[in-house]
């Protein structure tokens, strides 16, 4: 579904990125954890082909992603606001999306009222600007635009942070809907141990830019993880 190969990042001397390899099958719910500066972000920007990598390469089924957009079809992403576009209001925006994937207006409610509860009344109906929501409302309308195409792959970068704990609990619900229903293989990024580990099946921690543990999800898993980041481990590697 998803391969990384030699895969590097650098700024002149400094190296952000550094991946052997890296493979991520279809259907699996992927963490990415790490502390600030670790290569998450940049990790998930070379993927979507938003920088170029210093050396290596992606493919998502198959396809370089640096050399054809044939992946862009069945790849959904949502990293930052800057993904929206913020003068629209989110009825404006959810339209643009729905003609761009070629979907009908019925298409399109029965597509947002899976929401409903997510939206909480709050982004549909009332005509607002999307640069005018909270930061917690802009990142609901960016996760459901990530879905809207009907992905095979969804990219969401802290898709949790700025969310009060309702939203989050109903947005873990719509994620994993997708995962068991429809077998949406997620690659979640976070700082939250918690929600990365009770959404995800395997999980990467990035030190450096590089790959310090992979490993399927268990008790085990969570307590070095907790340990790691708590000071209480030796170096781990992969």
């Amino acid at each position: 579904m998803l391969l990384l190969q030699n895969l590097k990042k650098s700024y002149k001397s400094n190296v952000v990125l550094n991946i052997d390899k890296l493979e991520i099958l279809q259907g699996q719910s992927f963490g990415v954890v790490g502390n600030n500066g670790a290569g998450k972000t940049t990790m998930f920007r070379i993927i979507l082909d938003l920088i170029r990598a210093s050396d290596g390469t992606v493919h998502i089924e198959g396809n370089d992603v640096s050399q054809t957009e044939d992946w862009k079809k069945y790849t959904g992403s949502f990293i930052d606001e800057k993904f929206l576009i913020d003068y629209l209001t989110s009825e404006e925006y959810f339209d643009f999306l729905s003609k761009v994937y070629g979907l009908g207006k019925d298409d399109l409610e029965i597509f947002l009222s899976q929401f409903k509860e997510l939206f909480n009344d709050e982004i549909l109906g009332h005509q607002k600007y999307i640069r005018d929501l909270s930061k917690g409302n802009k990142k609901k309308v960016g996760v459901a635009a990530a879905l809207i195409g009907n992905p095979n792959l969804v990219l969401l970068d802290e898709p949790f942070e700025n969310l009060d704990p309702t939203s989050q609990i109903r947005l873990k619900k719509i994620i994993k809907e997708y995962m068991k229903e429809r077998n949406v293989t997620f690659l979640i990024s976070s700082h939250d141990l918690n929600h990365v580990t009770e959404m995800c099946n395997r999980i990467v921690l990035l030190e450096k830019g590089e790959i310090q543990m992979d490993e399927v999800v268990n008790d085990a898993t969570r307590q070095r993880l907790n340990a790691y980041f708590g000071g209480n481990a030796e170096p781990m590697s992969e």
